[in-house]
Formats: C-alpha cells, sequence, structure tokens
C-alpha cells in the first residue's frame, strides 16, 4: 500500500496564540501534555503561563456510553481467541459469522443508546458530541457489515445480491418509517409520499410491501385496475434467488431472464403508458438506469444505487465481477465534481477486496483503534491476512492491538481489559504489558494488588518488585509501618526491610510496645529477608515467651540474640535491661555459663563508644548489681566474673 500524505487536525489551544509565544510539549503514553514557553515567536523572553493543556488523542474512551462497547467487545474478543486453530475452516466459519454479527449488535446498541441520550439531552454542546459520535458508529457498522458480507461470510454468486440487499436494508430505515406514516393517514393512496413509498420497496427489492401498499391506489382507480393487476403480477413473479433449494445458479438464471423479457415486453407494449409511476416502477424493474438516477434521493447512496442495479439487472453478478460495477456507479451517482468522501473510498476498497487499503483508511479516517483492531484481528483468524506483513516486525493484527490496547491502559479502569489484548499479541504483546503495567497509578492497596496478581499471573517478577517497593515507600511516607514492612517483604526487599524494622525498634524504645503486632508475630520464613528483620521477629518472640511465663526459653533466646550479633550493637543495653527482670526472679534463669557470657557482653557495650545517655550508668549498676548478688544452685562466680566487674566499674568511674 502506498502512504498517503493526510494533513493532520488542527487542535486549537485554549487561550493560545502562536503567533507570540511557543509551545512545549511532552509525550504521554495516550495523551500530550502541552504548556506555553517563556520564549517568544519572534526572539527573546517573556513571562511563563501557570496552565499546562492535556491533549487527548482519544476523547471516546471517556465516554460512559462507549465504554460499554469496548467492555462488550472486549468479551467477543476473548472469545474468539479461544477457537481452536484445528479446526477445519469449514467448520470456523459460521463461528467467525456468529461473533462478526455479536460485534455489530454491541455497535448498534451503543449507537441506540447515544440516540436516546441526544434526544433526551438538554445541553445544545452535549446532543451534538452525541449526535458525531452516532454517525460515526452508523459508518463503522456500515462497513463492518459489508466486510462481513464480502470477506467473512464470503458468499457466493447469487446469495451475494440477497446480502448486499439485506445490507442496505438495514441501513435504510427510514422507509418503514416514512410507510407508517402514509398508511396512518386518512387516505394513503393521496398522501404526497405515497409512490416514494412504493418505489422505495421496489428499489430494495421488497416486493410483498409494495404490493401492499399499491393495493391502496388500485382500490381508488377501478377504471385502471387491470394495468395495477398486472403490475402485481410481474411483482409477485419476480424470481429470487434461494440458496436453500434444490435450484442451481444456472435454472434461476434462466427463469430470471424470462422474466424480465416479460417485464420488457409489457414496457414495449406501453402497458402503463397511462400511468407515468407504473410506468417507472416498470422501467426501475428491467434495470433502466436512467430512471434509477432520476430517484437518487430516494436511493440516497452510490451504494444502495449499487446494488439496486445489481438486483434488476445482474443478480448473478460474482464476487470478482463487483468492482468493475461498484466503480462505474459510484462514478454514475457522485457529481463528476465532487471529492469522494473517506467512507465512499473505504465502502469502494471493499468492493474491490482490498482488505489492507480498508483497514488503512478506516485507520486514518477513524478517532480510534477499536474498529481496526477488532475487525483485523477476525480478519487474520479467517485467514485472509497472512500475507501481509510489515517491515519493522510485528505483523498488522498484532500492531493495530498493540494501539489499542496501549490507549486503554491511559484510561483508570479500561487498563484492565488491554491486558488480554497484550496477552494475544505473541511477538511484543509481553514487552509492551511489562512498561505499561509500571504506568498505572498505584492510588489504592485494592488496585496494587490487581496490578500485581496480574503480574504474578504471568511470571512478571520484576514488576511485582517494582510495585511493591512503590507501595513500601508511599506506606512509609505516611507513617504506616506494619503495611510498609509488608510490601517491603513482598517485594523481597533486604535493605528497606531493614530500614522498616529499624523504625519498629525505633518506635518500641520510645513507645515501650509494638504496633502490628499480628504482622510481626507471624513474619515465619520471610524474617531471613535481613538480619534486623530476623531480629525483630526474634525479639518480639521474646517478649511473648515472657508473657507466657516461659522464663527459660526467654533467657536463652535473649541472649543469643547478643551473642550471635544478630542484634544491633545500639539496642544491647535494652537486651541487657530486659535481663534484669530475669535476674531479679526468686528461681534462678540464668546459668553460670549463661551469667558469664552477660557479664562479657557488659563489658564489651562498656568499652565502646556510645550515644550519651544519663540513665545508662545507673542501668550499668543494677544489672551489675544482680549479677553479683545472684544466689542458687550454680556454682559461684570465678575471679574472671569479679575481674570483669571491676573493669566496668572503672570504666563508670572514669
Amino acid at each position: 500500500m502506498e502512504e498517503v500524505d493526510v494533513e493532520p487536525t488542527t487542535t486549537p489551544i485554549p487561550g493560545f496564540d502562536s503567533n507570540q509565544k511557543h509551545l512545549g510539549f511532552v509525550w504521554g503514553p495516550g495523551d500530550i501534555l502541552v504548556y506555553e514557553t517563556i520564549y517568544k515567536a519572534s526572539g527573546g523572553s517573556a513571562g511563563g503561563c501557570p496552565f499546562v493543556h492535556e491533549v487527548r488523542k482519544d476523547e471516546d474512551i471517556y465516554s460512559p456510553i462507549l465504554r460499554k462497547l469496548f467492555n462488550e467487545s472486549h468479551h467477543i474478543f476473548v472469545g474468539l481467541q479461544r477457537i481452536r486453530e484445528d479446526l477445519p475452516s469449514k467448520n470456523k466459519k459460521p463461528q467467525f459469522v456468529s461473533i462478526s454479527k455479536n460485534y455489530r449488535s454491541v455497535i448498534r446498541a451503543c449507537m441506540e443508546e447515544l440516540q436516546q441520550v441526544a434526544v433526551s439531552t438538554q445541553d445544545a454542546a452535549l446532543a451534538t458530541q452525541y449526535g458525531n459520535q452516532v454517525s460515526i458508529l452508523l459508518a463503522v457498522e456500515l462497513i463492518w457489515n459489508l466486510c462481513e458480507v464480502l470477506f467473512i461470510d464470503a458468499a457466493p454468486a447469487g446469495s451475494l445480491v440477497l446480502h448486499l440487499l439485506d445490507w442496505v436494508r438495514l441501513h435504510k430505515a427510514d422507509v418503514d418509517e416514512k410507510a407508517r406514516e402514509v398508511l396512518a393517514s386518512e387516505s394513503p393512496a393521496e398522501h404526497q409520499a405515497y409512490w416514494d413509498v412504493v418505489i422505495s420497496y421496489v428499489l430494495q427489492g421488497r416486493m410483498d410491501e409494495a404490493r401492499q401498499v399499491l393495493v391502496k391506489q388500485a382500490t381508488l382507480q377501478p377504471a385502471a385496475r387491470a394495468m395495477f393487476k398486472l403490475l402485481d403480477n410481474l411483482l409477485m413473479k419476480m424470481p429470487i434467488f434461494n440458496p436453500g433449494e434444490t435450484q442451481t445458479l444456472t435454472e434461476f438464471d434462466v427463469k430470471w431472464r424470462h422474466w424480465r423479457e416479460e417485464v420488457d415486453r409489457c414496457l414495449q407494449d406501453q402497458s402503463f403508458a397511462s400511468n407515468p409511476h407504473l410506468e417507472d416502477i416498470c422501467k426501475i424493474l428491467v434495470g433502466d438506469e436512467d430512471v434509477l438516477l432520476e430517484h437518487k434521493e430516494l436511493l440516497s447512496t452510490w451504494y444502495h444505487f449499487l446494488v439496486t442495479r445489481l438486483l434488476f439487472s445482474h443478480p448473478t453478478v460474482k464476487p470478482t465481477e463487483l468492482h468493475y460495477y461498484a466503480q462505474s456507479s459510484m462514478h454514475m451517482f457522485l457529481d463528476t465534481r465532487s471529492v469522494p468522501e473517506p467512507l465512499d473510498s473505504i465502502l469502494l476498497a471493499a468492493f474491490e477486496f482490498d482488505i489492507h487499503q480498508v483497514i488503512k483508511d478506516c485507520s486514518i479516517a477513524l478517532n480510534n483503534w477499536w474498529f481496526v483492531g477488532h475487525l483485523t484481528d477476525l480478519l487474520d483468524h479467517c485467514k485472509l491476512l497472512q500475507s501481509h506483513n510489515l517491515h519493522f516486525g510485528s505483523n498488522l493484527r498484532e500492531f493495530l492491538l498493540l494501539e489499542y490496547a496501549s490507549g486503554l491502559f491511559t484510561h483508570h479502569s479500561l487498563w484492565q481489559l488491554a491486558v488480554d489484548y497484550f496477552d494475544h499479541c505473541p511477538e511484543f504483546g509481553r514487552v509492551y504489558l511489562e512498561l505499561q503495567i509500571e504506568r498505572v497509578p498505584l492510588d489504592t492497596e485494592r488496585k496494587a494488588l490487581k496490578v500485581i496478581r496480574i503480574c504474578e499471573q504471568r511470571q512478571m517478577t520484576e514488576q511485582v518488585r517494582s510495585i511493591c517497593k512503590i507501595m513500601a515507600k508511599k506506606a512509609l511516607r505516611n507513617n504506616r509501618l506494619g503495611s510498609a514492612l509488608s510490601w517491603s517483604i513482598r517485594a523481597k526487599d533486604a535493605a528497606f526491610a531493614t530500614l522498616i524494622s529499624e523504625r519498629f525498634l525505633q518506635d518500641y524504645c520510645a513507645k515501650g510496645t509494638f504496633s502490628d503486632l499480628d504482622l510481626i508475630d507471624n513474619l515465619g520464613p520471610a524474617m531471613l529477608l535481613s538480619d534486623r528483620l530476623t531480629f525483630l521477629g526474634k525479639y518480639r518472640e521474646f517478649h511473648r515467651l515472657y508473657g507466657e511465663k516461659r522464663f527459660s526459653d526467654a533467657a536463652k533466646l535473649l541472649l543469643s540474640l547478643m551473642t550471635a550479633k544478630i542484634a544491633p550493637r545500639s539496642f544491647w543495653m535494652t537486651l541487657l535491661t530486659d535481663a534484669l527482670p530475669l535476674l531479679e526472679q526468686k528461681e534462678v534463669i540464668f546459668s553460670a555459663d549463661q551469667t558469664h557470657e552477660l557479664m562479657f557482653c557488659l563489658e564489651e557495650l562498656t568499652s565502646g563508644k556510645s550515644v550519651p545517655n544519663p540513665d545508662r550508668p545507673m542501668q550499668v549498676l543494677a544489672l551489675l548489681s544482680c549479677l553479683l548478688k545472684r544466689e542458687g544452685p550454680v556454682a559461684p562466680l570465678h575471679h574472671i566474673e569479679y575481674g570483669i566487674s571491676k573493669n566496668i566499674l572503672m570504666r563508670m568511674i572514669h
């Protein structure tokens, strides 16, 4: 496909004069942030503007009604991916047609809801916006329906015209509304729109409805009853191909030609010369193009003209011949001086079976990737895009789905839908998801857990760690130590877990109690993440053992925390102070060896430099006193202990 230069649309920035100052901008994942710089267009500088403007590429994702379109189509998309690849194409075709109809029903439901809101709203600007969205959805469904007929269902000759008739009827529904108005009047046959209704029915191949309305006129003109009866007979006898019958296409063609000759004879005999309306209908039946073009207002579009022309002139047209009739019909119907609208070009490309041009033109004309992404995905499953790969690696289907999903990630709730689209892009989907998932604003812990669950299901360990670190830092800033510790453990961040453990210990020293006991009591193997966290867990275990009056176990644990060097040096005095109640117990808790260990810890503590503490000498003396006056069924203190105590006292005096 050749590249087409398209003039970009101009987005005005309120309160900004581009002739006076320069604009600066920053690209976002889906939007652009625009700001006014201090530089003048003519050079020099001036005062800056405090405003930053957000220019959104896709406004539709912020529409509550269109969000339903995105949500519903997501379910259809996921269902499509589950169709087994190994099934024969013949078996899959009905499923693909059904999925296409489901997509169209979602489009139509949103369109009808938008129409209702547009009519009921009192805000003129809002009504215009909804009206524009309805117009876009009408065009989208028109294109999708045609692609369904030509590419997905791939209707053969004979059935093709019938499918195209259904396509036109669905998108030209004003005939029925006009017919109801005419038939509800006092005298339908004399209504000014009466003949428009009859001819419109004939142009759409709805012969039964046309005959029913013609009866109203026949009863008013008894003298012309024979003429009306003749036309009624021609309309009734018009052959319609039925693919369900045993009749072959050749047999139908012969039967249709006989009927056509009969209609032609009626024209030659001037059977309807006395009634111009009936004569026009008869000329339409033989496919008179001049008469068809006289009713441009009733046809309204060149593609309606095309289908009517095929119905009455080439009912057995083959798909490969469509492009010729489509091109000629568009040239005949449109003014030679007018430039075809984008919709006309897209439909013409479809009739020419140029799928890639349809997708390209739609990508340019539409304001988001929803339509081209889902249609291309469906066509790819139908094996219609296998020959087209992009020069930069990804195939067309994946490229469009990646663009669509990236846009969804800018929305506060629709980002969850985008995950499934990335999952089904085998080449680059994983990379895109890893980049986009880190940009999701983590407003609440619930949202963070949702993001983490998505990452864990896909073994995205780095992203899980990154998110946990962010949440840990956020919790720490809000002084929620328990939450911060929980997130840091989940992130397996030893350094941050150490920092938070320090904060827990500082809080304990200041308040005398631990916060978040449930978390600390149930650390389990997680406490091995860092030495400080291990100490926090074990120190809390010491308090629990002491509270349960398991003094021997508590004493053993307390001593091991110091001798194994797990406890920070700054916390030793607190640990030795915690030993005082155990030393003062009537029952001997510490053995001679354990007492010896305690005195060595005390000497080591007093020999080093530490932060001045006015209460420290008293604490040391109290501890030393307890150690020296200890009585019980253990060996008396050796001269070594006395030497140690002497050293401690001398240091305190100095």
